[in-house]
């Protein structure tokens, strides 16, 4: 028998404008719930998302992170089924995972291949794309494995980059497309789990 609600953890470093969206996304679901923001930053706007929304909020350090599974009992305390990543800088350890198979995504502000692995976020995607003279730019969704994005893709959708534009234009356009799509795709694997 499949429980009546499956819970989101949200993982951020930062101001988490994509977690803001997909906490109003799903805020009067009885179905999905986010349950709680994790990040490995104690000033990040993010968590302030959580605590205004009434969402259990945590901060992991590098060591609890990488050198211990108290974050696996965090999340098996609120019975996480799905873990999201939001703008989350560091590699996800293999014990997580191990323990949430094919049930942790991210989105990438790219269209990968291009322009992924370790240090290409935010700005320096940008800024890459910008400096290729690329016709288009978009993002991508895919499940995280123990690579910087090179779990296997879910979702892209592109938007075309004009020789005028700058790196800080491209940036609003694909931060249009990751606020528009996340929360959407987000709700189609979810509500699609078999748990």
């Amino acid at each position: 028998m499949s429980k009546s609600i499956k819970n989101i953890a949200i993982l951020a470093s930062g101001a988490g404008s994509n977690a803001q969206k997909i906490v109003n996304y799903f805020f009067d679901r009885r179905d999905i719930c986010v349950r709680i923001i994790v990040s490995n930053k104690q000033e990040a706007g993010v968590l302030n998302i959580g605590r205004a929304a009434s969402i259990d909020t945590l901060v992991v350090t590098r060591n609890s992170f990488y050198s211990s599974t108290d974050l696996s009992v965090e999340l098996d305390k609120r019975n996480i089924d799905f873990i999201v990543l939001a703008g989350f800088l560091w590699l996800i350890p293999p014990y997580l995972i191990q323990h949430y198979p094919d049930r942790i995504i991210n989105i990438h502000p790219a269209l990968l291949p291009k322009y992924g692995g370790k240090g290409m976020y935010g700005h320096f995607v940008h800024e890459a794309v910008h400096l290729a003279k690329d016709a288009y730019s978009g993002i991508t969704i895919h499940f995280v494995n123990e690579k910087y994005d090179e779990g296997s893709i879910v979702f892209q959708e592109r938007c075309e980059i004009l020789p005028s534009d700058q790196p800080e234009d491209i940036a609003k356009k694909v931060l249009i497309l990751e606020h528009y799509y996340y929360p959407t795709v987000i709700d189609q694997l979810v509500s699609a789990l078999t748990l």
